[in-house]
């Protein structure tokens, strides 16, 4: 039996998620979460709402709330949906949890120990209309990279590129769409992932396994060259940026950027789960605590990669502490909407307390997980949703379900019958598969290889076929077993 991590992106607590969410992380890491269960294996699934950063406060400010009570609220109906979805978490946290806090300041605190934080005096830009600085999300413009509008302050949805918002063209305030704008001097802390960069290439030239969309992203980010990155905010909500465990002299009211603090919640979501059950948390973090023997593995849309592939990565290596590290990062395409992107902020798409007004959750399950964007972008159209349910629901499965219910009224009286003990002719089936099995994979061994019934002059292989040689005189077909 193994022991398996899972995580899925932590979905943004400003409002209901869509499908495109849904089926980008949160669906097919349950779905792995649940096929790893009925394998044997021990597994934990962690999940929890990104409570930090400025959409949190734009949605809160938009409802005319007080912005914890805003996350407190959506915390709990995207819990409750995705418990509506047949999501299996073993816990549904927050990022913005005390336990989280913890975490967050101990990170700084290990990396500037180690010379990889640095305060320095910024270029920021500050709105004249609205009278304050406007950190990454504030900020709307023109993308620089790809022209793409409106590109928001930290990444452009269009081409994925990470920015900064005083890159961008023609920018303008999203709290009162003000271009009275310019630009103030302000301090703020630095993670030097320049330094890091060669040890985050290494680890990530380690990850044979990941998927081409998720290497393919973060070579694409190292060998642009990493930058360093700003990890504090002018902002009021957020953890507060702390020193020697007292606030920071000349940052007082700043707060620690959602992007820093928002990967390591997977730990701090993991701790709340421990204060709930009285289980040992650290022996599926600390590699010197036990850590060592899970396979953790993460979801997310190929937006989020370069987060959990450079970012978070460094964090994790330049504590110099022993905390595991992501096995598998499983990245999705987007899931587009008549041919523009699902969209929370711009309320584009179907959102899952809709979705669940017209089709049951195993509904859309299966049609998600059957049209999930692994290999390239996909389209969500009503007419392909209402094809593909009619063809392979109520007519492929429908007639299957049909015929055994008809044959077992017809044959059984109406009941299903008692399935009884395995006999002989089950007992040389298992044989036969437990034979196969033992031996090396058959995609190891030439494909003339395969349902040999004798020893093969190729591959050396002895295992006898699970299908059995037709035999003379005799029917050839499944093996059954008589009615008791």
């Amino acid at each position: 039996m193994s022991r398996i991590l899972i995580t899925s992106a932590l979905p943004g607590v400003n409002g209901v998620k869509h499908l495109g969410n849904l089926v980008g992380s949160m669906l097919p890491a349950d779905v792995y979460a649940r096929f790893q269960r009925a394998r044997g294996h021990e597994v934990l699934a962690i999940c929890g709402t990104d409570d930090h950063g400025t959409p949190a406060e734009l949605a809160a400010a938009e409802l005319g709330q007080e912005v914890s009570a805003y996350c407190r609220e959506q915390h709990r109906i995207q819990d409750d949906l995705g418990r509506s979805f047949g999501l299996s978490w073993d816990f549904f946290g927050r990022t913005s949890s005390d336990r989280n806090g913890e975490l967050t300041h101990h990170f700084a605190a290990a990396l500037e120990a180690r010379g990889l934080i640095e305060e320095r005096l910024d270029q920021m830009i500050y709105s004249l209309t609205d009278k304050r600085f406007l950190p990454d999300r504030y900020v709307e413009g023109t993308c620089p990279v790809c022209g793409f509008r409106p590109a928001r302050g930290d990444q452009c949805d269009n081409c994925g590129s990470l920015l900064d918002p005083v890159e961008l063209i023609e920018p303008y305030s999203v709290i009162s769409g003000s271009r009275d704008l310019e630009m103030r001097e302000t301090r703020h802390l630095y993670l030097l992932q320049s330094v890091l960069a060669p040890a985050i290439r290494e680890w990530v030239d380690a990850r044979d396994e990941w998927p081409s969309l998720t290497r393919s992203i973060a070579l694409k980010h190292l060998n642009e060259g990493l930058i360093d990155r700003g990890i504090t905010r002018d902002l009021a909500w957020g953890f507060p940026v702390l020193k020697d465990g007292r606030p920071r002299p000349g940052f007082e009211s700043k707060v620690y950027y959602v992007w820093f603090d928002a990967p390591i919640g997977y730990i701090g979501i993991t701790r709340e789960w421990a204060d709930a059950t009285g289980a040992d948390w650290e022996r599926w973090w600390r590699t010197d605590k036990g850590a060592d023997d899970v396979r953790y593995v993460e979801f997310m849309g190929k937006d989020n990669v370069a987060f959990h592939s450079v970012n978070f990565p460094a964090t994790i290596l330049g504590s110099g502490e022993l905390w595991k590290l992501v096995d598998m990062l499983k990245s999705f395409n987007w899931l587009n909407w008549y041919g523009d992107k699902f969209s929370t902020s711009q309320k584009r798409g179907v959102f899952m307390d809709q979705a669940l007004e017209i089709l049951p959750a195993d509904c859309w399950r299966w049609y998600l997980i059957a049209n999930s964007p692994e290999g390239s972008d996909t389209t969500f159209t009503w007419d392909q949703l209402v094809a593909a349910v009619n063809r392979d629901l109520a007519d492929v499965l429908g007639n299957f379900v049909n015929r055994i219910a008809k044959f077992c009224e017809a044959r059984f009286e109406g009941t299903v019958p008692f399935g009884g003990e395995p006999g002989l002719l089950e007992e040389a089936l298992f044989a036969d598969v437990s034979a196969r099995l033992a031996i090396s994979p058959i995609s190891s061994r030439p494909s003339s290889c395969v349902n040999r019934p004798r020893p093969c002059a190729r591959c050396g292989s002895s295992a006898m076929s699970i299908f059995r040689p037709r035999r003379r005189g005799r029917r050839s077909g499944p093996i059954r077993t008589a009615r008791r």
